[in-house]
C-alpha cells in the first residue's frame, strides 16, 4: 500500500492510479509515456512498410558496425605474438582478456548510442524475439514479454522477424568483412577454453546473459533522469561480462555474435547450440526477476533514487487537494441560492 503521508511529484517516476492498459495505450499512441516503464519509442510506431524498412536497415548496420570493430580488435588481441605462443590449456593472458573485452563492450556502447534513437540499439535477437504470454500478470500489465526486453505496447511480429534476419546477416557480414580486410585465418570464433565443459559453457553464458538483458531492462526500459546514459551501463555490463567469459565461452551473449564467425570459417562444434540456448535462458531468467519485481511494485519499496532536492521536499509535504478542485468541489452560497430557486421553478 501507497504510504499517506508521501506524494509522488509529477515528474517522478511513480505509480500512476488508474494506471490500466487501455491508459497505457493512450498515452502511447501520443506519445506520452511519462517516467515510468514503457514502451522503446519506436516500438510505438504502427508497423508500416517504411517503418519496418527503418528498423531493419538500422538493426542490419548497427549490428555491423558493433560487431566489425569487436571482430577486428579480437583479430589484432588473437594475432599478437603472446596468444601466438599460447598453448591451448595455458592460462588465460590477462592482457589479451582485457583488450578483447574493451573492444567489445567500447563498440556496443558506442553504437547503442548511436542508433538508440533510431531502431531501440538491439543489435541481438535475444534482445528481439518476443514470446507472447496470456497469463493475467501479461494482460493486466499489457507487456508482451520478449526474450530479453519487457516492452510495452509489443514488437509487432513482421518487424520482429525482419529486425532478427537483419541481425544474423549483420553479423555474417561482419566476420566476413574482418576476415578479408585483416592478414591471416579468421581467429574470432566463440569456441570452450579453460577446460570447460559443455554443461559449464551453458551456464556461463546464460548467468552473463542474464546480468547483461537486466541492466538493458532497469536502465533502458524503466525509464529514470539518467535515461540517456543507458548506453553507457550497458557497455559497462558487456565489458564486465567479457572479462568473465571471453576466457572459457569466447564470451558469446549474442548469437548474431556466434553465427557470423561460424558461418564464415565454416567450424560448427558438436556443442554450438549453448550459444543459442545460454543466452536464451539468460534472457528468461532476467525478464523472470523483472516480472516479479514488477508484481510486488518495486517502485513503492525505495522511491525518490533519482529525485532532485526539489521534488523530495514536494513528496514530504501532506497531500492537500487542489484549490481548483476544491473550489469546484464546494459550490458557493450564491450558487447553493440560484440552484435551490431553479429547482423551485421546474417544480412549479
Amino acid at each position: 500500500m501507497r504510504p499517506t503521508n508521501l506524494r509522488f511529484p509529477s515528474s517522478a517516476a511513480a505509480p500512476e492510479e488508474g494506471d490500466n492498459s487501455t491508459n497505457r495505450r493512450s498515452r502511447a499512441a501520443n506519445g506520452t509515456t511519462g517516467a515510468g516503464s514503457g514502451p522503446l519509442p519506436m516500438l510505438t510506431l504502427p508497423s508500416t512498410i517504411r517503418n519496418n524498412l527503418v528498423a531493419t536497415i538500422g538493426e542490419f548496420v548497427g549490428t555491423f558496425l558493433f560487431l566489425f570493430f569487436a571482430f577486428a580488435g579480437t583479430q589484432v588481441a588473437n594475432m599478437s605474438a603472446a596468444a601466438v605462443a599460447a598453448s591451448p590449456g595455458s592460462p588465460p593472458d590477462p592482457t589479451i582478456v582485457t583488450f578483447i573485452s574493451l573492444c567489445f563492450g567500447l563498440s556496443l556502447m558506442a553504437n547503442v548510442w548511436a542508433f538508440y534513437r533510431v531502431t531501440g540499439g538491439l543489435f541481438n535477437p535475444c534482445v528481439s524475439t518476443p514470446l507472447n504470454h496470456q497469463t493475467p500478470w501479461a494482460r493486466d500489465m499489457d507487456m508482451l514479454v520478449t526474450l530479453a526486453l519487457f516492452l510495452v505496447g509489443g514488437l509487432p511480429a513482421t518487424r520482429c522477424i525482419a529486425v532478427v534476419i537483419a541481425q544474423l546477416l549483420g553479423g555474417i557480414a561482419a566476420a566476413g568483412v574482418v576476415s578479408g580486410l585483416f592478414p591471416g585465418p579468421l581467429a574470432v570464433n566463440t569456441t570452450l577454453g579453460g577446460n570447460a565443459s559443455v554443461v559449464q559453457g551453458l551456464f556461463i553464458e546464460m548467468f552473463l546473459t542474464a546480468e547483461l538483458v537486466f541492466v538493458i531492462i532497469m536502465v533502458a526500459v524503466e525509464k529514470h533522469k539518467s535515461t540517456y546514459l543507458a548506453p553507457v551501463a550497458i557497455g559497462v555490463a558487456f565489458t564486465l561480462a567479457e572479462l568473465i567469459g571471453v576466457f572459457f565461452t569466447g564470451g558469446s551473449l549474442n548469437p548474431a555474435r556466434s553465427l557470423g564467425p561460424a558461418v564464415v570459417n565454416g567450424s560448427f562444434p558438436g556443442y554450438f547450440w549453448i550459444y543459442w540456448v545460454g543466452p536464451a535462458l539468460g534472457a528468461i531468467v532476467a525478464c523472470g526477476f523483472y516480472v516479479l519485481l514488477k508484481w510486488l511494485r518495486w517502485r513503492e519499496c525505495n522511491p525518490g533514487q533519482d529525485w532532485d532536492d526539489v521534488e523530495k521536499l514536494q513528496a514530504e509535504r501532506p497531500y492537500t487537494e487542489p484549490e481548483d478542485k476544491a473550489a469546484a468541489a464546494t459550490p458557493s452560497p450564491e450558487t447553493g441560492r440560484r440552484e435551490s430557486s431553479d429547482a423551485v421553478m421546474d417544480a412549479n
